[in-house]
């Protein structure tokens, strides 16, 4: 298929097509009268959408006694345990954290998860890394 006329001006033969929706167009000054409007890349019958993740839940983050909340320290003894992070590598495990975060009905899927040995296992790691930062 040899040049196409350009779809912006509608009178030079095309040299350029648009990256995103592959509009044919013949110069610098078509290309931006073209993006003035917002596209998008055509999606073809061959093409399957890309599934569009899950959204998450939104909670507000409450503490009823300051005391219960994680200091400084201790999160980032979290963060930086080797263990943690390996642990963490567990498919089974971030299925099971994954549903936890995204339901309407946290507490109840925490509930179900403390039933799993490996997420047991994961949140006694967490409280000894917590535990052990507190009291240095």
């Amino acid at each position: 298929m040899g040049p196409r006329k350009c779809e912006v001006c509608n009178e030079a033969l095309s040299k350029y097509k648009c990256p995103s929706c592959l509009v044919p167009y013949c110069s610098l000054p078509c290309f931006k009268k073209h993006k003035e409007i917002p596209c998008a890349k055509p999606v073809s019958s061959e093409e399957k959408p890309t599934p569009v993740p899950e959204s998450l839940v939104e909670r507000p983050l409450t503490v009823e006694k300051p005391g219960d909340a994680l200091q400084k320290l201790q999160l980032e003894a979290i963060a930086s345990s080797s263990e943690i992070r390996d642990a963490l590598k567990d498919g089974n495990l971030q299925k099971l954290i994954d549903n936890i975060d995204g339901s309407p009905d946290a507490e109840n899927e925490l509930d179900k998860a403390m039933g799993v040995e490996v997420f047991r296992t994961f949140t006694e790691k967490i409280l000894s890394a917590a535990t052990a930062s507190s009291q240095l």
